[in-house]
């Protein structure tokens, strides 16, 4: 497999191989009610994984930079609230994941942590560190926040886009018979494959992402519900 065409649960996997079995398993599944199902591994130690020297370090919070172009909202709503008692009596159990760059590192999943982080006054937390690709880099930053609760329909359609926009790249880069509107995999078009992460079809993928092309004053009115989902598609053909 080439290196620039990711498997994010091959990743995920990992990931996994490489923290060390938690005994108590009451923190786990209290952490299942402040984090996305797919970003909750085994509370872990410090450690060093051998086999995809994927290192987890306590990095200063101040060497982590946010993702750029990061589509999802940091808001101190319940499940914030949530995660902030769980660091306030654990700690950081889990992991973020960022990747390298320059002279600190460029946060791919864990934002949400680092917030609560900073709200605390703490000053390190755990992270596993991955050299990545821009599109790897992407794909896990979707694939790691979008099946979360509660979601906004921006929020969705925007990570929708960067998804397809990675895998295009990835595609373009890789098969030289495939096109920019539908890089296939498996004679999977692109918006089928991500839809597959979140059982949208890919139909519905695609009027997500046509979200993206509404004013943010309309953009806006959606997420708070003022506009419907299916007329707020019809209205993006005329924004």
């Amino acid at each position: 497999m080439n290196k620039d065409n990711i498997n994010t649960e091959t990743i995920v996997d990992e990931i996994i191989s490489g923290i060390t079995e938690s005994e108590d398993t009451k923190v786990k599944k209290e952490l299942e009610t402040t984090l996305p199902a797919n970003e909750i591994p085994n509370p872990v130690q410090e450690t060093h994984d051998p086999v995809t020297q994927d290192k987890i370090e306590l990095l200063p919070i101040n060497k982590l930079e946010g993702f750029k172009s990061h589509s999802f909202k940091v808001t101190e709503n319940d499940d914030f609230r949530k995660l902030t008692d769980s660091i306030m009596e654990n700690g950081v159990l889990i992991p973020a994941v960022a990747r390298p760059k320059g002279d600190g590192y460029e946060l791919i999943a864990g934002h949400r942590r680092k917030a609560v982080c900073e709200k605390l006054g703490i000053e390190t937390m755990p992270v596993i560190v991955k050299n990545m690709t821009d599109e790897q880099s992407v794909i896990f930053m979707v694939d790691s926040n979008v099946q979360r609760e509660n979601i906004l329909p921006s929020e969705k359609a925007f990570a929708f886009k960067m998804k397809m926009d990675a895998l295009k790249r990835q595609g373009q880069r890789n098969d030289l018979t495939s096109t920019p509107v539908a890089w296939k995999s498996q004679g999977k078009e692109t918006a089928e494959i991500v839809g597959e992460a979140t059982g949208d079809s890919k139909d519905q993928v695609r009027r997500y992402v046509r979200l993206t092309e509404l004013t943010p004053q309309l953009l806006k009115m959606v997420d708070e519900g003022r506009i419907a989902f299916r007329p707020a598609v019809e209205l993006s053909h005329l924004s």
